[in-house]
């Protein structure tokens, strides 16, 4: 049956279907309400894209959905089917290698994802079948199997809890692989099948569970099982507090007995899989329009040479000349298909400005660097046990480009670590070992923290392996829960002399100051959420009854009627929460309890009507008194923020936090400081004026400030103002067009704290910085679910500590925040240097490639005649001169990494994408016409008339662009050999590598070494040309001349514009040779710091 949801929210299914499960697969007594047995799927996970049948047309689909790739498919179709200038294989082996290299990448990457998949859906589990435990694997469960857990043991799919090896029916179990809480939560057996401990009991239960169809939200439940009983059905409510999730782990239970309800990709894991929105980095960006510019190049040249072909052709001894008589067929063709045909001709023959092996380098370069994070010993935590991940390398070098950081506070800043500081009971406060004084509320304000908690008690020794509670050689108890701030609390009352001792049969029991034990009936929970920020208990002690409310004071002061409201305040500072209590009577208590069995029980809109309940039932408040606790901050986490904010960041702060406690975390951690000015926007503050006269008032203030001295402003906003922000109002369109007026304000701002934020709220501040009239590079960092929509936002998402759902959303994963100072002004500086080097180079040398080809069309009639060889137009992008840049990207270091840590300013010099903007693009391309020119000219004239060998042997067309093809390979690798700071021996052997495997290939290629090779017309060819003298002096002139503008640019720049990092690059080599003079001399560190300073002077030439 399907039922309308009226009130969906955002991503929540509009249609909510129930299913019907047979516990054992047993089929409900005859008589009873008939059920429609489902289908359902099988436990198999499925992460992976590909199989062994669809993967290449799928990948090929792929890869040729690539611009570049199809182009270049589109140009070897074109040489297959016309008669053009060069061979098929000039495009189709350079295509291929990419096509290939792309596909292995991709399909190792799959095959991983499969292997992993497999490592799972195998797994062993333990299934009770006719009162046996039978072991299965794991993806050959069914929806209805009664399964064993043991402690230790991970959920092999979503479980409702039927019974426990604890008498009270509970379990704890860990759920960090979801949410990222590491503490450990409790989650309760159904009452009627809890005391089903053995596997023959557990065989005899006869019931049908009643649930919601599979939705991905973690923290919802609805259902209802129906236990017969007498073949009369018992109906209890089920809701998350029952329910187990795939991915979960049980902890400190001995073991647990549970039905499978959601398999495999039904899973509510599996649903929150959500494929993530393809981010493009801005280097991409440039790439792709770099592109679409030499495009138009190769088209406008194809063109040109198209046009001056027909001009030079209109001399009819030209179009036809006696020794190239046309067939008739040529002679019948429209002029237009002949043009048309000459035009695809010259594209052929350009086609090799549009790099396509750019695009492999790129991947390769990305996917290999990423390895330098993981591998980062200064980014492993040891108490963690983990290091830094890369999820996706495609943004690295966005790491070097960050303008704002987002960040969690709790957890993130934090170490989510919570110390009881002291409490406030009627304006008395209170601190740890305190002398109690006997105030009127005072012991009941203490018994109220006592049960008001969901904190579980643990008295074994060990947990996780670790011991915990050992004093003098004894073991004692200890508490766990799923909030920090509830261990923290009431740990605090044991130092003030009220200790929480066990649940046991319902009871909670305590022991007072006076040590004796207190018992108290637990009647109800009134679980915590986010949207209420409160949690109640219902208790019952020597008759009489009482309602004990805890809660954020935002959430228990407007349902307080008494109580000394204006003296209980906690220190500013820390996180606060209100206790607050109501004596009920057995009337009252009679209706809530109906209030509260008529909610559970719904199948429909189950939370709409609780919270319904609980907002009745928690009022009429009498306050008690109000806590504190502390959140420490993470080591060196101050530091972190100060380098940013020196790199030119802005970090802003976005929590859920109250604002008293979040700005003192700020202060903290630096992103205030004692002299920033702090602008309001608050609801305390819109409450005095109008939204509209404050942020007018703040919006002056603060542009008014840019014409005097320098002021650091921060700002505070919580998440009510802001909602007010993002919603303009439709009566006033001035008035309610708050966007622009906040950001001009934050514009303005080093730093902003956002407090009392909702998750989609942090995601809608990114994006309205991000879709900003700048367009900054933005990153969040965050530890937990409730982060995973800001990280998703943002450019780059990086997750911090150990949240596993965060970790599966994010871009980068850190283990502590202090990582995030390296990741970027290290690592993402590096990054942004090597591809942006990598990108302007390989179009530089494809310029350089290419433009001699169009040059020599003037000398050639426009006849579509290669100036190079086909082997040489193949190989030059494959083989001659991808190592180089490929090694170059994945190694160099313009500056050592500890100045880059020590100088966060130096991140400022490649803001803003400043190494490809259009000038620099610009200077890349003129540079390589002009090398191009002076290669092909310089060749063309030195060779005018000296074309004979010492034999009296005529140079050949071949010979010339053999020439030319040597100067530009060496002139092109000896411009990277400019470029090249860092030198290893890894260098030297690349870049000489590859210049000898150029000169032994064309030696092979000529038939020199092995004869049988000898390809007609470049047969010896080589060789002729290195036995004249005039081609050696050519060579060596044309290299140089090539390179000497270059040079000479560069020390001109750097001498009147020198940026922070070349003055940083000349001062490293001063103090370089200052230890040489000033220390006693040492040979062998002298011999290395000689060999050091001759790397440096062949980058610093303006120094000599």
């Amino acid at each position: 049956e399907k039922r309308r949801n009226s009130n969906c929210c955002v991503g929540e299914e509009n249609w909510v279907d129930s299913r019907t499960i047979f516990i054992g697969h047993k089929e409900p007594p005859p008589g009873t309400e008939a059920f429609i047995q489902q289908r359902f799927p099988d436990n198999r996970i499925v992460s992976s894209k590909y199989t062994f049948l669809n993967f290449v047309p799928k990948n090929m689909f792929e890869q040729f959905r690539r611009v570049a790739n199809f182009y270049f498919l589109i140009i070897f179709l074109v040489q297959l089917i016309i008669d053009t200038p060069t061979s098929p294989i000039t495009s189709g082996l350079p295509l291929f290698f990419v096509i290939t290299v792309t596909a292995i990448k991709q399909g190792y990457e799959d095959w991983l994802r499969h292997k992993a998949d497999n490592a799972i859906n195998q797994c062993p589990v333990h299934v009770v079948e006719n009162g046996k435990v039978v072991c299965k694997q794991s993806r050959k469960l069914r929806v209805g199997d009664v399964i064993l857990m043991k402690e230790n043991e991970t959920f092999p799919c979503d479980l409702i809890l039927l019974s426990t090896s604890r008498d009270d029916g509970t379990c704890y179990v860990t759920t960090a692989s979801l949410d990222g809480e590491s503490s450990h939560k409790t989650y309760y057996a159904v009452q009627d099948t809890k005391a089903y401990n053995t596997e023959e009991e557990v065989d005899t239960i006869h019931a049908t569970i009643e649930c919601e169809q599979p939705q991905p939200d973690l923290y919802k439940f609805v259902g209802r099982i129906n236990i017969y009983m007498d073949n009369e059905p018992v109906a209890r409510p089920l809701g998350a507090e029952n329910l187990l999730l795939r991915g979960a782990t049980l902890k400190n239970t001995a073991h647990i007995y549970a039905v499978a309800i959601y398999t495999g990709m039904e899973t509510k894991m599996a649903l929150n899989y959500q494929s993530k929105t393809q981010k493009r980095s801005a280097v991409e960006k440039s790439m792709n329009a770099y592109l679409v510019v030499y495009l138009c190049i190769l088209i406008g040249k194809a063109l040109i040479n198209t046009v001056l072909k027909y001009a030079w052709q209109a001399d009819p001894n030209r179009d036809e000349p006696w020794y190239n008589d046309r067939t008739e067929t040529e002679r019948q063709r429209h002029i237009v298909s002949l043009a048309f045909t000459d035009f695809l001709a010259f594209m052929v023959l350009f086609n090799y400005i549009i790099p396509v092996s750019m695009y492999v380098t790129v991947e390769m370069q990305k996917f290999l660097g990423s390895y330098f994070i993981m591998w980062d010993d200064e980014m492993f935590d040891k108490e963690l046990g983990e290091r830094a991940v890369v999820n996706t390398s495609d943004l690295n070098e966005e790491l070097g480009q960050v303008e704002y950081v987002f960040t969690d506070k709790t957890g993130t800043l934090t170490e989510n670590n919570m110390e009881f500081i002291e409490c406030c009971v009627d304006g008395h406060v209170y601190v740890p070992h305190a002398i109690c004084n006997g105030q009127e509320h005072e012991e009941l304000f203490f018994r109220a923290l006592c049960l008001c908690h969901t904190v579980q008690v643990k008295e074994e020794e060990t947990v996780d392996g670790i011991k915990h509670g050992i004093h003098q050689g004894k073991s004692t108890s200890f508490y766990i829960s799923s909030s920090p701030d509830e261990v923290a609390l009431v740990e605090g009352m044991k130092r003030l002399g009220f200790t929480y001792l066990r649940l046991k049969d319902s009871h909670m029991e305590i022991l007072n100051r006076e040590d004796e034990i207190e018992r108290f009936e637990l009647l109800e929970v009134l679980t915590f959420d986010s949207v209420r920020r409160r949690m109640s208990v219902i208790v019952r002690s020597t008759g009489e009854l009482y309602l004990f409310c805890k809660g954020a004071d935002s959430s228990i002061f407007p349902r307080v009627i008494s109580g000394k409201v204006d003296q209980v305040r906690a220190r500013e500072g820390l996180r606060t929460l209100c206790v607050a209590y109501r004596p009920l009577s057995p009337e009252q208590y009679q209706e809530v309890c109906h209030l509260l069995n008529g909610a559970k029980l719904a199948l429909q809109d189950r939370d709409k009507r609780l919270a319904e309940a609980y907002d009745i039932i928690e009022k009429d408040l009498i306050l008690l008194g109000a806590t504190a606790v502390e959140d420490r901050l993470q080591e060196k986490a101050a530091d972190t923020i100060e380098s940013l904010h020196k790199a030119g960041m802005k970090v802003w702060v976005l929590t859920g936090d109250k604002m008293e406690t979040a700005a003192a975390t700020c202060y903290a951690s630096k992103l205030f400081r004692r002299n920033t000015q702090i602008l309001e926007l608050t609801t305390k503050r819109t409450e005095e004026q109008s939204l509209h006269d404050l942020s007018c008032i703040l919006q002056v203030f603060c542009l008014s400030s840019l014409s005097g001295d320098y002021t650091d402003y921060g700002l505070i906003i919580d998440g009510a103002t802001l909602s007010a922000v993002m919603r303009p109002t439709q009566e006033d369109s001035i008035s309610g067009n708050y966007k622009e007026i906040f950001l001009e304000i934050c514009r303005n701002c080093s730093a902003v704290l956002c407090c009392r934020m909702a998750p989609l709220q942090k995601a809608q501040i990114v994006k309205l910085i991000k879709a900003s009239k700048e367009h900054p590079i933005t990153l969040a960092i965050g530890d937990g679910a409730n982060d995973v929509s800001m990280i998703l936002e943002a450019h780059v998402g990086i997750m911090g500590k150990e949240g596993r759902q965060a970790v599966r959303n994010s871009d980068y994963a850190i283990p502590k925040f202090k990582h995030l100072k390296k990741m970027l002004l290290v690592h993402g500086h590096y990054y942004y240097i090597r591809i942006s080097e990598l990108v302007q180079y390989f179009f530089y040398k494809n310029v350089c490639f290419i433009f001699p080809q169009f040059l020599y069309q003037f000398f050639c009639g426009f006849s579509q005649q290669p100036l190079y060889d086909t082997a040489y137009l193949t190989l030059y992008n494959i083989s001659f001169t991808s190592l180089p840049i490929l090694l170059y990207s994945l190694i160099e270091q313009h500056i050592n990494m500890d100045i880059l840590k020590k100088d966060p300013s130096l991140y400022r010099d490649i803001a803003k994408n400043s190494l490809l903007r259009w000038p620099i693009f610009l200077y890349w391309t003129i540079l390589g016409v002009y090398d191009a020119i002076v290669m092909f000219f310089g060749a063309y004239f030195l060779f005018d008339n000296t074309t004979f060998t010492s034999n009296g042997q005529m140079f050949g067309n071949w010979t010339f662009g053999t020439l030319v093809f040597t100067v530009l390979v060496f002139t092109v690798t000896f411009k990277l050999v400019l470029d090249t700071h860092y030198w290893t021996w890894i260098n030297h052997f690349v870049i000489w590598g590859s210049l000898i495997f150029f000169v032994v290939f064309s030696l092979l290629w000529g038939g020199i070494i092995w004869p049988f090779l000898n390809y007609q017309r470049m047969y010896y060819v080589f060789m002729q040309m290195l036995s004249s003298g005039p081609a050696w002096l050519s060579i060596i002139l044309l290299i140089t001349a090539s390179l000497l503008p270059d040079v000479v640019k560069k020390v001109i720049w750097r001498a009147l514009w020198p940026t922070t990092t070349e003055r940083i690059q000349v001062g490293s080599y001063t103090d370089m040779l200052l230890s040489m003079y000033l220390t006693p001399i040492n040979w062998e560190s002298t011999k290395n710091c000689i060999h050091h300073c001759i790397r440096v002077l062949c980058v610093n030439l303006h120094s000599v």
